[in-house]
């Protein structure tokens, strides 16, 4: 529980300063000019007083009541103020100093002793290394930054001190008022789930808002925003994500599921609302705190200036907001109180020459049309413009009829006040149609996706012995992947359909199981160092008869050797040649953070330059594997196209929830390439072609 850090009793500041440029003197001037009506005490052994309040030698001397600590001395001093916090019975400890794992392997010592002395003596820690928080409802600024929010809905945690000094400037600028603001710093103890798990349980959080640029535990991040998703939107920028950061791996999904991939995939599953820039975070905090998200879609635009509804309009087909279909009445009256030249359908241009009366006319109708969830007003300033008057006739609108409105008032000085109005009443306001848009979609996806009804995974029968043996073997062997015939097994362990096969050492033993499967069949290399068997010609197609297994099994053996001289080779595998189909992939690669992604997309040699993908945290439900399947550009290829028969989409979706299934239950399972899954015509089923498998450590 964190209260003591969000409404303390007292708070004690070990390292204070008499000098207020310092960070010790810093903290203790925030605490006061914040308001902060408990207890503040300074800790300096070599002063009496500090800014006016009684200063204390140590904090066993500090009177009650006190139950949070913000300790600012160095690093090598910490532990020991840890320790002397826990003998006088103050549990909860603001670390701001630096010097810790940030600085190297040394600092990591300290922080490692800290946390262990926290623990020991039942102290909990942010940060170190932290700009501190700020709680305002308590009047608690107990950080180094100079700024007191006003009192807010919005709870912000940061890993940046420095992005977050930018956000209460932000925030004070655009007068949104804030719940808390927490800086993590290197996160030792108290992370983000901890901060959460607290808001979620706190009625004056409206909206939490977060910059990430880690998360250690990704399940319980994902719990903690789906608990808190019942009441309040969870909106955040990460950063440190990038594809290029991402770990060399051997498979076709491990290369395309880098950690922007598995950060998108989890905040999918947690019904997280993900900003791609800084602006973007800062416009959704404004429009999720300050407007109720849409009902439903149906969008209308009501402008004074043709371009930038054009703009806007464009932006809705890009973010998918559907533009509402106005009722016949609201067209006639419309026509009955606009200009002739006016357009009365939507967008909605009442000309550049619109006053407020005009303004608040259109919407009070637009507004009460059962089609539209949500209204867009973009205003221009022209010679009769009157932005200010404009600005509080929307604002009356808003309140009145209630669908979710956004503003754009376009320009600076002349519609300044107009912004503030319009701040003040609670309507957001935007420079550009651009960013206006953006920010509905965004409102609108997050609605759609709470008014869902929560759907569990598909339970999937399987012999997990058989699994549970093949990877036993493996690391046995020392390998960090299964052989192929055991991959196979694998796959029909979990009830996945795969094509006869076998191994074959030798020429003559590959002309017998040939004959024994039947022809035509396919043979491929099998050897621990050949992953990719196509690109060095380790695998031949359509073998009809027992010359043509000799005639294959002389090239592969020729082509690798060549490729590969120094390779080990037991044989080649024989499998029966399947039916033409379509040839999708699906794909597992482990997160270390978020356990197992699952991709889905075309299949064949040309996944990892088409990129035609899309991907889930697992476990994947049958609802998300449909629309794994949708989501790829070639959807419609799957689903039939110029007269081409629809393939067996639940075939599909059976196969995502099975391997999802697989990947979910061996945490041994580091990534898995089903490539190609050769899938028939629809009710005809699918089968796992090639299966590979490699383990973890």
């Amino acid at each position: 529980m964190l209260e003591a850090f969000f409404a303390p009793a007292g708070v004690a500041v070990i390292g204070a300063s008499r000098d207020p440029a310092k960070v010790g003197g810093a903290v203790v001037a925030n605490l006061i000019d914040g308001g902060y009506e408990g207890g503040i005490y300074p800790v300096n052994p070599h002063a009496t007083e500090i800014l006016g309040l009684p200063a204390f030698s140590r904090i066993a001397d500090v009177p009650d009541p006190v139950d949070l600590a913000v300790i600012v001395v160095p690093a090598a001093a910490a532990v020991d103020a840890v320790n002397q916090c826990a003998a006088r019975g103050v549990t909860s400890a603001i670390v701001i100093s630096a010097g810790f794992r940030e600085s190297g392997p040394a600092g990591a010592a300290i922080e490692r002793d800290l946390l262990a002395a926290a623990r020991a003596g039942g102290v909990r820690i942010l940060g170190p290394n932290c700009l501190g928080l700020i709680a305002t409802r308590a009047g608690l600024n107990a950080s180094f930054a100079p700024i007191m929010p006003s009192p807010g809905s919005i709870s912000f945690l940061s890993q940046s001190g420095a992005l977050g000094t930018a956000i209460l400037d932000w925030a004070r600028g655009e007068g949104i008022g804030l719940a808390h603001f927490v800086s993590l710093g290197n996160k030792a103890d108290i992370s983000e789930v901890d901060l959460i798990e607290a808001w979620s349980r706190d009625p004056g959080t409206g909206v939490v808002v977060a910059y990430l640029e880690a998360v250690t535990d990704g399940a319980a991040f994902v719990r903690a925003v789906r608990e808190l998703g019942e009441r309040a939107p969870f909106i955040a920028l990460t950063a440190g994500t990038s594809d290029a950061g991402a770990k060399a791996v051997s498979s076709h999904t491990g290369s395309l599921a880098g950690s922007r991939v598995a950060y998108e995939a989890a905040f999918r599953k947690a019904g997280a609302v993900h900003a791609k820039t800084v602006e973007q975070l800062f416009d959704y905090a404004e429009g999720f705190a300050r407007q109720p998200l849409p009902t439903g879609p149906g969008t209308v635009i009501l402008t004074n200036a043709g371009g930038p509804a054009i703009l806007a309009t464009d932006a809705c087909a890009s973010e998918g907001v559907t533009l509402a279909g106005l009722e016949p009445s609201t067209v006639s009256a419309l026509r009955e109180v606009l200009p002739s030249a006016a357009s009365v359908y939507n967008p909605v241009d009442i000309l550049g020459d619109a006053p407020a009366a005009r303004f608040e006319q259109a919407a009070r109708i637009v507004a009460r049309d059962p089609g539209v969830r949500s209204m867009v007003v973009i205003l221009t300033p022209q010679a009769m413009t009157e932005p200010l008057e404009t600005a509080e006739a929307i604002a009356r609108v808003a309140s009145d009829s209630g669908p979710t409105t956004l503003a754009v008032f376009m320009g600076d000085a002349t519609v300044a006040t107009a912004e503030e109005s319009l701040r003040a009443h609670g309507v957001p306001n935007f420079a550009f149609p651009e960013r206006a848009i953006a920010t509905l979609g965004a409102m609108q996806r997050h609605a759609y996706r709470q008014a869902l009804q929560p759907a569990e995974p598909r339970v999937v029968e399987a012999d997990t012995a058989v699994v549970r043996s093949a990877i036993d073997h493996a690391r046995e062997a020392k390998r960090t992947f299964i052989t192929e015939s055991s991959a196979a097994r694998i796959a029909e362990a979990y009830g996945l359909q795969t094509p006869a096969s076998g191994l074959a050492r030798d020429l003559r033993e590959a002309q017998d199981l040939a004959a024994s499967i039947g022809f035509p069949v396919v043979m491929k290399i099998a050897s621990p160092d050949v992953l990719h068997k196509s690109d060095i010609g380790g695998i031949v197609f359509d073998i009809r008869s027992p010359e043509d297994v000799e005639e294959a099994y002389d090239s592969i053996m020729r082509r690798v050797l060549h490729r590969l001289p120094e390779a080990t080779i037991w044989g080649v595998t024989l499998q029966e040649q399947l039916q033409p189909g379509r040839e999708v992939i699906i794909g597992v690669n482990r997160d270390p953070a978020f356990g197992p992604i699952l991709m889905f997309g075309l299949g064949g040699i040309y996944v990892e330059v088409l990129k035609d993908v899309s991907f889930r945290m697992c476990p994947v439900t049958p609802d998300e594997a449909r629309e794994m399947i949708g989501e790829i550009r070639a959807s419609a290829l799957l689903r039939g196209a110029r007269g081409e028969p629809p393939a067996d989409i639940e075939a599909i979706v059976d196969a995502i929830c099975r391997v999802s299934a697989l990947a979910t239950e061996f945490d041994d399972i580091a990534e898995l390439d089903i490539n190609p899954l050769i899938v028939g015509k629809r009710g005809a089923g699918a089968i796992a072609a090639d299966v590979r498998i490699g383990i973890g450590g």
